[in-house]
């Protein structure tokens, strides 16, 4: 049993979770969920003014205060509480029993219409009530920077930021005559201390996220020479892997913070310094057996093929799911390594889509998207990937031919990604039928979500200045 997770028959009834938290001195509840953004939400309660009947009621709280959420006039939302999610947290000093939450409307009881986690749940439910698969595994690879100092700024009349990285060799804001050992730019990839100076620091999130329950496959210092990380967890189910995901990034924050670092899963904080990607594997298996390991292409199966080929046709559309902030934008730029071109190949990392070749094992055989960010909410993103996914195998859509050259040399005719947020937002509007399959997202959903982003994010950063437009332009 992991340190800090119920055994397994705590979770069977509210009341055994109640029993377990009081038999191992808990003395707080602590209900999660996330905003439109992925960004968890939560609130606390002493375990005493809980009881059952609060589980199957569900708890409280003001919709119209969250990121996204409910209109005032009908602010009253309700969580239940899933119990398989529960463990204690690691970081508080009380013993605080937390767990994940859906989103119920309180007089009619039904799921929330613009809860993320609902759109993860649906996906599940409509893979395993089709005839196609049972069973969706998802292996997102999740990338971060860990920085020393981090300031910024913006109003009105001035914007600025500055991160400095006791990594980074152009880290001018430390002056330590012990550092003398930095990585260069773009040559932080795989290097044993004294350059890496984070292996500690991950080591410790890999501790705190097997505690929590989490397996994790491999940790290591990745191209970025400013403190960039990754941390890769195996493989799982769609809805418990986005759990998980929601969980690590806390769990990276957190470990980071206390070892005086600040942690960001933005994709693009550096200029001429690597992006931070979510590189996401992708199967699909029923009754036991995977289904896209076969005799065709780098030895994929035909369904595995058609997946391909609707990854590729719904990848603009998907984009403001998988890569949902402008910031995604800054990392997404053709011509700079970036993993923008729409098309396949077996071990070719120019590829968006990359086929793994380490093993000619069927129960191996994944398809690797390659263009998605650690920006996205994983409730949306692996949905997003899911049902483009299928929608390839239902129309059997060719994927093409697979690319066999380095797509960053010479000129390629393939498709790209869209360059900016806005692109991918306008993709989404005329393009998402194929979400709506099975009730998984909605109509209210998608037009919430892009009315939301481009207010919130697309527009907000359209109209403000660049301080770099003043290096352009201030005399022009």
């Amino acid at each position: 049993m992991a340190r800090y997770v119920p055994p397994a028959s705590a979770l069977e009834s509210p009341a055994a979770l109640l029993n377990w938290a009081n038999e191992n001195d808990v003395v707080e509840i602590d209900l999660r969920f996330v905003d439109i953004r992925g960004v968890p939400q939560h609130f606390s309660m002493p375990i005493q003014s809980v009881d059952e009947g609060a589980f199957e009621d569900g708890f409280g709280f003001d919709g119209s205060s969250i990121q996204g959420f409910q209109a005032i006039n009908e602010s009253d939302m309700i969580l239940l509480a899933d119990l398989s999610t529960a463990y204690v947290d690691p970081f508080f000093s009380y013993n605080t029993l937390a767990m994940y939450c859906d989103v119920h409307d309180p007089i009619s009881r039904e799921p929330y219409a613009l809860d993320s986690r609902g759109v993860a749940k649906r996906a599940e439910a409509y893979l395993n009530g089709s005839d196609l698969a049972d069973i969706a595994y998802f292996g997102p690879e999740a990338e971060f920077f860990m920085f020393d100092n981090v300031q910024y700024s913006t109003s009105e009349n001035s914007s600025f930021y500055r991160v400095d990285s006791f990594e980074g060799d152009w880290n001018s804001g430390n002056e330590d005559p012990a550092q003398g050992h930095m990585n260069r730019i773009k040559m932080g990839y795989f290097p044993l201390s004294p350059l890496d100076k984070t292996q500690d620091v991950r080591a410790e999130m890999v501790q705190m996220m097997i505690d929590v329950g989490m397996e994790v496959e491999v940790h290591h210092h990745e191209v970025g020479g400013a403190g960039q990380a990754e941390i890769d967890l195996k493989y799982a189910p769609l809805l418990q892997m986005s759990d998980m995901m929601v969980t690590y990034k806390y769990i990276v924050k957190n470990v980071a913070m206390a070892n005086g670092l600040h942690a960001t899963f933005m994709p693009k904080p550096l200029f001429e310094e690597n992006g931070s990607g979510m590189h996401v594997h992708q199967s699909l298996w029923k009754d036991g057996a995977p289904l896209f390991g076969g005799d065709m292409y780098a030895g994929l199966s035909q369904m595995a093929l058609w997946y391909i080929g609707g990854l590729i046709k719904h990848a603009a559309a998907t984009a403001a799911f998988t890569n949902p902030i402008t910031n995604s934008y800054r990392r997404l730029v053709p011509g700079y390594e970036a993993p923008v071109n729409l098309i396949y190949s077996a071990r070719n990392r120019s590829a968006g889509i990359r086929i793994p070749m380490y093993s000619n094992n069927p129960k191996a055989k994944r398809v690797e998207a390659r263009w998605p960010d650690p920006a996205a909410n994983p409730y949306l993103c692996m949905p997003a990937l899911l049902m483009a996914g299928i929608d390839g195998i239902k129309n059997q859509i060719d994927p093409g031919e697979a690319a066999t050259a380095d797509l960053y040399e010479g000129e390629h005719d393939t498709p790209v990604m869209p360059g900016t947020l806005g692109d991918a937002l306008r993709e989404l509007e005329a393009n998402h039928d194929f979400l709506l399959e099975g009730g998984v997202f909605n109509e209210a959903f998608i037009e919430n979500y892009i009315d939301y982003k481009q207010v919130e994010d697309q527009d907000a950063v359209a109209m403000r200045p660049h301080p770099y437009e003043f290096e352009l332009y201030f005399s022009i």
